[in-house]
């Protein structure tokens, strides 16, 4: 059974950092490209960062480019995505998402979702 458990969210203040973490157990983790979507309320889920199974391809989308950085270690079936200078606007339930194929990060092409975390930032 293939489980993906994020942590790592809380309350934060403006301008302040947080660094998620997503454990996968119940897959070949080295072979899923890792991504990381988020879900603010009363909105749709939108991709956020992805890495390619090696680590050496990474994606964010324009919003968080040069705050958040994904990275992985594949020996720890771990993902993570560390955020700084988080904005009111970053407030959403992060949840990380497994694809098998090289991922379009599209919502509906992921494998597998974790639970999701929620990151609220006070303005």
């Amino acid at each position: 059974q293939v489980q993906l458990v994020e942590s790592g969210g809380g309350l934060v203040q403006a301008g302040g950092s947080l660094r998620l973490s997503c454990a996968a157990s119940g897959l070949t983790f080295s072979r899923y490209a890792m991504g990381w979507f988020r879900q603010a309320p009363g909105k749709e889920r939108e991709f956020v960062a992805g890495i390619s199974v090696s680590g050496g391809g990474t994606r964010y989308t324009d919003s968080v480019n040069g705050r958040f950085t994904i990275s992985r270690d594949n020996a720890k079936n771990t993902v993570y995505l560390q955020m700084i200078s988080l904005k009111p606007e970053d407030t959403a339930v992060y949840y990380c998402a497994a694809d098998a194929i090289a991922s379009n990060w599209r919502v509906e092409s992921m494998d597998y979702w974790g639970k999701g975390t929620l990151v609220t930032v006070s303005s």
